[in-house]
């Protein structure tokens, strides 16, 4: 088990051995597993990634039960259409895939939580739009999810990824970190700088809050899920070029750590604080479950 990312950047840069073998290696060695075990199970994950992103932007798109969310991939996939989006195509597909895949899950639909549901559209969001990029083959998706997944689990080890005990930088901001390193090694980056992208990516997004209305995973974490893919790709196009983050991405985590354990109550998934406590926001919660609730 890798207990660090320096471990983990170490071992894949004294052995040229990309980061998603690494993965694989651990993951068959831990669950006494065979290879062909370990592949399908990251398969099965990115066919269920797949069907969201596809499902989001189908129709008039979906929509919660509350009706709070929904159908704005499908407004970002007509804007698309138009050829004048202002960031880009690469980067509003992004967010499209993002949004597209946290609406299914605001719409009790079935995603694959990376790291967890909440994030759910980060990584997705990110590895369509690059798969295309790229000319990715099915292979090397599977490879970018084992990547992101040996991040992962070594934040999760070292700090946290839950907005209840970190806020959303431990979600969303995970999930962009971990999207950026896995862009990096898609892209044929190596391990050190998959690291820099993670450590830029994570710093990025460093004191988001978690402030659901209404308690819901719906607002503003779907659109927060736009943001950390669009801040994968600039980290990893970051990284690619060059560029460091000076802080190591273990000293990253760990601030990060420390940051989500001094977050209020009121700012980690209460639905309390910050724009849950808004007038607006109370409103929403008071319409939904027919109770007021204190605005702070």
């Amino acid at each position: 088990m890798y207990e660090s990312i320096k471990a983990l950047v170490d071992a894949s840069m004294s052995t040229d051995t990309p980061i998603s073998e690494l993965m694989i290696q651990q993951e068959m060695t831990k669950n006494n597993v065979s290879r062909e075990e370990v592949w399908q199970q990251m398969a099965r994950n990115l066919e269920v990634m797949e069907a969201a992103v596809k499902r989001g932007v189908e129709g008039d798109g979906v929509f919660s039960k509350t009706g709070l969310t929904g159908g704005e991939a499908v407004l970002l996939k007509k804007y698309r259409e138009k050829g004048h989006t202002l960031s880009g195509d690469t980067m509003v597909e992004a967010v499209q895939n993002a949004i597209a895949t946290n609406e299914v899950n605001a719409a009790m639909g079935v995603v694959c939580a990376t790291p967890t549901a909440g994030s759910t559209g980060t990584l997705p969001g990110v590895l369509f739009v690059i798969r295309d990029r790229l000319n990715l083959s099915r292979e090397q998706m599977i490879n970018f999810l084992f990547t992101a997944g040996a991040f992962g689990m070594i934040i999760a080890n070292n700090a946290m990824i839950a907005g209840a005990t970190g806020g959303c930088q431990a979600e969303v901001g995970s999930a962009s970190a971990m999207a950026a390193a896995a862009a990096v090694e898609a892209a044929g980056g190596n391990a050190e700088q998959s690291a820099e992208a993670l450590a830029m990516a994570m710093s990025n997004l460093l004191g988001l809050v978690c402030d659901p209305v209404a308690g819901l995973v719906e607002l503003p974490c779907v659109k927060r899920n736009a943001i950390g893919a669009g801040n994968a790709l600039i980290a990893a196009d970051m990284a690619l070029a060059g560029c460091t983050n000076k802080i190591p991405a273990d000293e990253v985590v760990s601030a990060m750590k420390e940051v989500g354990q001094g977050l209020p109550k009121a700012l980690r998934e209460t639905g309390i604080g910050g724009l849950a406590g808004t007038p607006t926001g109370v409103k929403m919660k008071v319409s939904i479950f027919g109770k007021s609730v204190p605005v702070s």
